[in-house]
């Protein structure tokens, strides 16, 4: 039997969340270290600076992304807890104004004045606090974020992306380095727009466009400073 639960978690929204932590990790962690193993491989003819800036990059990059995906949702956590304790103090202090707003927000839904008020006062009655915070606040199950699962998915999904350039970095032929390391890397991007996009239920075609192109303006950049900057090891 299908429940309305079933039902929604069939919905891609309700992987947003994850998905996106997930996503920005892999992305950042195959761009990063690719960028960095480039840039260095433009200045250096030998393999183990190469090595060695590729895995210093990854450990470095994989504990900043989950970090700050931790301090940056747990942020967000605090100002939504701060905006739901505001909320529950005024519904104490202003019932009727409270419940007035709640008719008015249905109302711009398309509701009828009548029927937006009776529809404001029953869920009032069932909860009215959870009434508020989902229709006048805008948070509810799905636009909640968990700090801890952001975390680690955005620090694994980095180590897992990075790994990738590294693999390369190890086993590519030093010559030509950097061709290597393009080459493989936006295979390693498309695999991963095509990864996500399915995941998301989203245009497979425009994820690896949009993820190659910025993967690939990186890179140059990273193996420009390389060339100019870079002094032969």
């Amino acid at each position: 039997m299908l429940t309305i639960d079933n039902y929604l978690d069939k919905h891609y929204i309700h992987r947003s969340n994850w998905l996106r932590a997930a996503v920005l990790g892999a992305n950042d962690g195959i761009i990063s270290i690719s960028s960095l193993a480039i840039g260095v491989a433009a200045a250096s003819a030998d393999r183990p600076p190469i090595v060695l800036a590729a895995v210093a990059g990854l450990v470095a990059g994989a504990l900043s992304m989950a970090a700050g995906e931790y301090v940056s949702v747990s942020s967000q956590t605090d100002t939504e807890k701060a905006d739901i304790e505001r909320e529950q103090q005024e519904l104490l202090e202003m019932p009727e104004e409270e419940l007035g707003i709640l008719a008015q927000i249905y109302e711009r839904r398309g509701l009828k004045k009548e029927t937006a008020m009776q529809v404001a006062l029953e869920l009032t009655e069932k909860d009215a606090l959870q009434a508020h915070v989902r229709d006048e606040l805008g948070i509810n199950d799905i636009t909640q974020a968990n700090p801890i699962q952001a975390a680690l998915a955005s620090g694994a999904s980095f180590t897992v992306g990075g790994l990738l350039p590294v693999l390369v970095v190890l086993f590519a032929p030093i010559k030509g380095m950097e061709y290597w390391l393009y080459g493989f890397t936006i295979l390693f991007l498309i695999m991963l727009g095509i990864l996500s996009a399915k995941t998301g239920g989203s245009d497979i075609l425009k994820a690896i466009i949009r993820i190659a192109i910025w993967g690939s303006i990186a890179m140059g950049l990273s193996a420009l400073v390389g060339y100019l900057f870079g002094v032969k090891v």
